[in-house]
């Protein structure tokens, strides 16, 4: 009697994006070990190879290395590949290049590709798909000519590739610079707070990257359509009133400080405020020392931190439609509504409870990194923690000076929620289950009711 071999059954789009980027860390991991990687042509322990990697693939831009000093070319290029890659997505980028070469897709390749642009729809998955690539290249090259002006001229030849680097850096909200090899080791973008043209260039790429390629996607048709979607209105609704508040937060917390904005004048603080407002969005880049910033102010930082970008963007945090709908949830039981109402339209249940589970897990991987850091490293208060740790799961990058000065167990915590805030809680929570089964939907139980608040 012949044997009829099954086929497996395909893992579900959520496992096989969660899949993919562990693969590019790995790979990522073992390329930095190499001795061609590091400046000084050694082999690189493993843990900052990993630390690295899983920053750079997760483009949240802690680092336990400056990346203009420490690596190599090849080693930076390893690096900014990486970060390319975990700005649009793995799977993003071989779906694109299968519809580029016309070959045909199977279902279940289209439904992960959907997945990885936060879409349902099969054609607007493969719509979507070409304006990322597109997108992001024109971004990223206008971006990189734009920052030559000032680059070239103050480094020459080498100012080209500061400005390709640093281009696709911030379009991917990753917070990398190789600025150390032509200033001073770790220091960001500090020595170029008084450029105009960095400045403004580095923050419309930030903006630009944390908007989502969905609403790219419906600003670019309002021409044809007369109308923005939902999804997009919050977006940029919630975008402006976070990076206003931001900088007026920020300039009002810091205003007499000395070590950040205190010394300069008003032009200097504003425009430092601002790009600190921008760069919360999980950029990763800072013109002013954030382990001298306040109390008060890094308070502030880890809640515009946590909430992060657009769902479908370069970017991390529980995403702005998923504080949005639970703000509105809050508004709609204070009204005594049954439903989550915004904007006249009702929120479907699935995304109210989706929403309030991607806020609870975060919170829960982020008090627990917190937690780690706090006991393993000696010397660190409760609000440096804090805010490594959630710069860490809202993939942000900006850093109190925890990561630097943390033992391996620290690093790997941070390892650990920096590949959770990138993949996402859920989708992290879904490879761990081993009951997903769809037809547990339909399940009826019986009605109880318990008392709360």
């Amino acid at each position: 009697m012949p044997v009829v071999k099954s086929k497996s059954k395909p893992h579900k789009p959520a496992v096989t994006i969660v899949l993919s980027f562990l693969i590019v860390i790995a790979i990522g991991s073992v390329l930095l070990m190499l001795p061609i990687s590091s400046a000084e042509r050694k082999f690189t322990d493993p843990i900052t190879a990993v630390f690295t990697s899983t920053s750079a693939t997760c483009v949240t831009g802690l680092v336990v290395a400056d990346t203009g000093t420490y690596w190599s070319v090849f080693g930076q290029i390893v690096i900014l590949l990486m970060i390319q890659i975990g700005g649009l997505g793995f799977v993003t980028l071989v779906s694109f290049f299968n519809f580029l070469l016309r070959k045909k897709m199977e279902l279940h390749s289209i439904q992960v590709a959907s997945e990885s642009v936060n879409t349902s729809g099969f054609s607007d998955a493969k719509q979507l798909i070409r304006y990322v690539i597109k997108i992001s290249a024109a971004c990223e090259l206008i971006g990189a000519l734009l920052l030559m002006t000032s680059f070239v001229p103050k480094y020459g030849t080498y100012g080209i590739y500061i400005s390709i680097f640093l281009a696709i850096s911030a379009f991917c909200n990753a917070g990398f610079d190789i600025l150390g090899a032509v200033e001073t080791p770790y220091c960001s973008l500090v020595p170029l707070a008084s450029d105009p043209v960095v400045m403004t260039v580095v923050s419309l790429l930030i903006i630009a990257g944390g908007l989502g390629f969905f609403v790219w996607m419906d600003i670019i048709g309002y021409r044809k359509r007369k109308r923005l979607g939902l999804q997009s209105k919050i977006v940029l609704l919630f975008t402006l009133i976070l990076i206003a508040s931001g900088t007026l937060l920020t300039l009002i917390t810091e205003w007499t400080n000395p070590d950040t904005i205190g010394s300069m004048n008003f032009g200097g603080k504003l425009s430092s405020s601002f790009f600190h407002s921008v760069s919360l969005r999980t950029a990763g880049f800072n013109t002013i020392d954030n382990a001298a910033l306040n109390s008060i102010t890094k308070l502030l930082s880890i809640f515009i931190m946590f909430i992060g970008v657009a769902p479908g963007s370069t970017g991390g945090g529980i995403k702005i439609t998923t504080f949005a709908i639970v703000i509105m949830t809050i508004v709609s039981v204070i009204k005594n509504k049954s439903d989550t109402i915004i904007m006249g339209r009702k929120i479907d249940k699935e995304a109210v409870y989706k929403s309030l589970s991607i806020i609870v897990l975060a919170a829960l991987i982020a008090g627990f990194t917190a937690a780690v850091l706090f006991y393993t490293n000696t010397g660190i208060t409760g609000i440096d923690v804090a805010y490594e740790a959630v710069s860490a799961i809202a993939t942000t990058g900006l850093s109190a000076g925890v990561s630097a000065a943390s033992g391996a167990v620290s690093r790997i915590a941070l390892c650990f929620a920096m590949f959770i805030g990138r993949v996402g809680p859920v989708s992290f929570a879904m490879l761990l289950s081993t009951n997903n089964d769809a037809r547990l939907k339909n399940e009826v139980y019986p009605e109880a009711k318990l008392m709360v608040g």
